[in-house]
């Protein structure tokens, strides 16, 4: 039974987890994006942006890390004979990893903070595909197990899965160029009608 309580609790840490990276880094596009307006906004924004970033992660997205982390040590303590089936070693492999990129997110929310803007918007974006494809492969090695699906349809829904965070990527670009072209035309405008 006990067992059971801190599988309940690990899997809500990590959908708190998961959805405070996928907000943070969805804030950092907007950050990065509101450096390109002018003042007042730009600051405005900034700040703005900067303090919904820390609260998010410091109140939501580590505590939610912590919670699930915490739970599968103690699921391990309870049953320890899961530390030897090989699809655990890859799922928390997979975990390091998604350690290393919430770590990664403070250094880049500092950085935004101090106005160092080391990725555009558009980079933000793709760096918040990352915890989207390690979801999928974790929560697949959590049901499937050693029986990891290796099928064409596995990796059809995966291929997918990629399909439409490329999608969504190629139409944030092109919502972007098309804001470009109209701030391009609105500014022609009064010049041509000034001659």
């Amino acid at each position: 039974m006990p067992y059971l309580w801190f599988k309940a609790f690990h899997i809500t840490g990590m959908v708190v987890w998961f959805a405070g990276l996928f907000y943070l880094v969805r804030l950092f596009v907007y950050h990065a994006e509101a450096n390109e307006q002018p003042e007042p906004a730009r600051g405005i924004l900034q700040q703005q942006y900067q303090i919904m970033e820390k609260r998010l992660y410091r109140l939501i997205t580590t505590p939610g890390m912590v919670l699930t982390v915490v739970m599968a040590i103690a699921m391990l303590i309870t049953a320890p004979d899961l530390l030897k089936q090989p699809w655990l070693h890859v799922k928390l492999g997979l975990v390091a990893l998604l350690m290393v990129y919430h770590h990664l997110c403070g250094t880049w929310m500092k950085q935004l903070a101090k106005g160092e803007f080391k990725f555009t918007g558009q980079q933000f974006r793709w760096l918040n595909e990352v915890p989207t494809v390690l979801l999928v492969v974790i929560v697949m090695l959590a049901i499937f197990k050693n029986n990891f699906p290796t099928s064409a349809a596995a990796w059809a829904i995966f291929g997918l899965i990629v399909a439409m965070a490329a999608i969504i990527q190629l139409y944030a670009r092109k919502r972007r160029l098309d804001r470009e072209k109209l701030a391009a035309s609105t500014e022609a405008t009064p010049e041509a009608s000034a001659t």
